[in-house]
């Protein structure tokens, strides 16, 4: 069920890690008011963190004067957060394969992909934009 109108919350982000926990604790703020399950919601806590990181160090490179985007976007029954850098290094489409792995290299984006319902990728010169869907269970 999609909303007629959903609330919509952005923070912009300076890129300097720790800054990725405003986003945590607003998306922890939100999922609990709309009655997630805990497991729900460290799922969600997770995937954000790691899309913020990533974001940071890769898509903005560590770059203070260069924000993350975050939009949090609640309908009655979902989030949606759309996390957007400014594409210094392309989000990896494919997830990548842990078992050939022995550093953690990659595994944020495992996680993402793994922990939330739904996750679209959408990057382009300038602009990476890592969208995730969680359903309220």
């Amino acid at each position: 069920m999609t909303d007629v109108n959903p609330r919509v919350v952005e923070l912009h982000l300076p890129s300097e890690l720790g800054f990725e926990k405003i986003a945590i604790a607003a998306v922890a703020t939100i999922a609990r008011k709309m009655g997630f399950s805990v497991d729900r919601l460290e799922d969600l806590k997770t995937a954000v963190a790691e899309a913020c990181i990533n974001a940071i160090e890769h898509g903005n490179s560590l770059n203070i004067n260069v924000k993350v985007l975050v939009v949090l976007t609640i309908e009655s029954d979902k989030v949606q957060v759309n996390v957007i850098d400014n594409g210094h290094k392309p989000i990896p489409v494919m997830v990548p394969d842990r078992s050939q792995r022995a550093d953690f290299r990659g595994m944020g984006m495992f996680l993402i992909h793994e922990l939330m319902d739904e996750v679209k990728i959408k990057c382009e010169p300038g602009r990476n934009e890592l969208q995730m869907m969680i359903n309220l269970e």
